[in-house]
């Protein structure tokens, strides 16, 4: 699945280990996540939404 969790922690100046922090993963998830190696649970996904306060499909993309 692809996502925009790399553009999104960027415009925010986060590094992976403020996100991770933040989410309360390991920076290792997040950047496995950015990468597209990992799909976040769908739990994860809500709380990844929400923190960037956007709809899930604004974060992650339909192949």
């Amino acid at each position: 699945m692809n996502n925009r969790l790399k553009v999104l922690r960027a415009e925010r100046g986060w590094s992976q280990q403020d996100l991770a922090e933040r989410l309360e993963v390991s920076r290792q998830s997040v950047n496995a996540i950015e990468t597209g190696k990992y799909d976040p649970s769908l739990p994860l996904a809500f709380r990844i939404a929400d923190l960037f306060e956007l709809a899930i499909e604004q974060v992650f993309l339909r192949d």
